[in-house]
């Protein structure tokens, strides 16, 4: 299961961002609310897992960065459409390369 989510962060979660980040001017309008109800479902389902992991005494950082960073920026995105500002949609990039990166890591040495 564990490489089956750091597969699909990869290639969906870091190709989106990647796409997004990098055609700010071309979205397909479609895309917008995807962005948005995306950014939605990832703050609801990351508070809900960050309560147990806090509950258990374990720590959520995982869930603190989808919650700070990840859910916000896809709902200012799909909320505000053309609207938004440049510098948000490099953050959005540079989260996509973060992505790649980071579940890239667990693909390569599974053991880490």
């Amino acid at each position: 299961m564990s490489a089956f989510i750091h597969l699909a962060h990869i290639v969906v979660i870091g190709g989106l961002f990647l796409y997004v980040g990098m055609n700010r001017n071309a979205i397909p309008l479609w895309l917008y609310p995807i962005l948005l109800g995306t950014g939605v479902v990832i703050w609801f389902y990351h508070v809900y897992k960050a309560y147990l992991k806090y509950a258990a005494d374990k720590n959520p950082w995982v869930n603190l960065i989808h919650i700070v960073y990840v859910a916000p920026i896809l709902i200012y995105i799909g909320y505000n459409r053309n609207e938004t500002p440049r510098y948000i949609y490099e953050i959005l990039l540079m989260l996509g390369f973060a992505t790649i990166g980071y579940h890239g890591l667990y693909v390569v040495s599974p053991s880490s």
